[in-house]
């Protein structure tokens, strides 16, 4: 019975999550929310729409979002909602666009056991091997805002932070194992971040000209987000929900953590701290995307379909669906309500504002690196440096041909292709796993 409850809630949160995306009321994709006015307002039409929102999200889901869920067990935002963001973009009316994205929903959440049967069945071990992804990962996204002060301030201040960014962890590897080392650098790092831009802020304010020219766009802007407020305070509240249902983990700073909490072999202690610990690094995270999210938002007139995240945090914390499905519904809403004061405080520290875009290029740099690094590490463990040489020269056909597959998730499908390659060649009688 729980699983036909789960199969509906994904159903339904997929379904609004497409219908979200039909409106331009909210996407999950960052790139896609800029292309939406120019729908909106008639200057392009859903199937071109539809190709660019193909074209940038293909990549993640077929690399990110499928290795994640496969080697991890639970649902991911990749997975879910990129697909129900092309599917709702194309869709041609508000009813399509719901069933095409409940399908889609239903479709993940049934065919994932089959799948991961038949991968684990496999005499080269690609699922095990897609397990040495989660380190690199985990360990260089907590860097984000340590990599946008270097790319937004000066050498002083750059040292200053890596300092205590660094030392910050061997502090607490050292004397605090129990302590999630990545969430609490997160925390520092934002905590650096944000005072340094102030701070700069405050030594040029009398130098600034205060500019109000951009208020009535936003309040234009935030005027359509509120009117689609409902329907994102729904999907919030079904996003929580399904985080608290334990299928689903929200980003890559948590998924691997909650994979542990969730295994059978720690005791509830253990597992209440692991949750703890990913609704912090979470949190913390979110915090890194509020000014991405609400200068874009303000900017386009298109919300995130999880807002700033922090109902992930919140599912993660409420293990009642009803209650977290409230909890999640009123977070989401007092974010759209607070856009515009937001909008304003940002316009008041532009250099909190202009952080937005280095810490987008800082994530985008570090995930590359780890997926690079960790993907490297899945090629060996499948079959030494003979898999090694086939991912690398699968790697560099993708650049040679123009990188038809993005950047960021070219190792992770080099990887699974050199799983498969192996498979083949052990039936052929070519290869033998160490």
């Amino acid at each position: 019975m729980d699983f036909y409850i789960q199969i509906v809630v994904v159903a339904c949160l997929t379904g609004m999550t497409a219908l979200l995306a039909h409106k331009s009321a909210a996407v999950f994709h960052d790139g896609i929310r800029p292309i939406l006015p120019q729908l909106i307002e008639g200057n392009m039409n859903r199937r071109e729409a539809g190709s660019i929102a193909f074209g940038l999200s293909i990549g993640f889901v077929a690399s990110v979002g499928i290795s994640f869920t496969l080697k991890t067990g639970l649902l991911n935002a990749w997975l879910l909602f990129l697909p129900t963001d092309i599917l709702g973009v194309l869709a041609a009316n508000s009813l399509l666009a719901f069933g095409l994205g409940a399908v889609w929903g239903v479709l993940i959440l049934t065919c994932l056991i089959p799948v991961n049967h038949l991968l684990t069945a496999l005499p080269v071990d690609v699922l095990g091997s897609l397990g040495e992804l989660s380190s690199p990962v985990v360990s260089a996204f907590a860097l984000f805002p340590l990599v946008a002060i270097f790319y937004q301030f000066g050498w002083k201040s750059s040292l200053l932070a890596a300092f205590v960014v660094l030392m910050t962890r061997v502090l607490i590897v050292r004397f605090f194992p129990l302590l999630n080392p990545e969430s609490i650098e997160i925390f520092v790092g934002m905590i650096m971040l944000l005072g340094i831009a102030i701070t700069q802020d405050h030594r040029t304010r009398d130098a600034r000209e205060q500019d109000d020219g951009g208020l009535s766009v936003f309040e234009e802007r935030t005027s359509r987000i509120i009117k689609h407020l409902p329907y994102i305070a729904i999907v919030g509240g079904l996003i929580a929900v399904v985080a608290s249902m334990k299928i689903f983990a929200g980003s890559e700073v948590s998924i691997f953590t909650l994979e542990k909490a969730y295994s059978a072999g720690i005791t509830p202690e253990e597992s209440q701290t692991l949750m703890h610990q990913a609704a912090l690094a979470e949190f913390m995270r979110g915090l890194g995307f509020v000014p991405l999210i609400a200068t874009t938002a303000l900017a386009t007139g298109v919300y995130a379909v999880a807002g700033f995240t922090f109902v992930y945090a919140a599912g993660y914390l409420i293990s009642n669906p009803l209650l977290a499905f409230a909890v999640g519904a009123v977070v989401i809403s007092v974010e759209v309500l607070l856009l515009r004061s937001i909008g304003k405080w940002l316009g008041r520290y532009p250099s909190v504002r202009n952080a937005s875009d280095n810490i987008r290029n800082a994530m985008n740099m570090l995930m590359e690196m780890a997926l690079l690094v960790g993907s490297i590490f899945a090629a060996i463990k499948m079959a030494g440096y003979t898999g090694f040489t086939i991912a690398a020269a699968i790697y560099f056909l993708n650049e040679s041909l123009g990188r038809p597959v993005q950047k960021m998730a070219s190792p992770v499908v080099a990887v699974l292709i050199t799983g498969i390659l192996l498979n083949i060649l052990y039936y052929c009688g070519l290869f033998v796993p160490a």
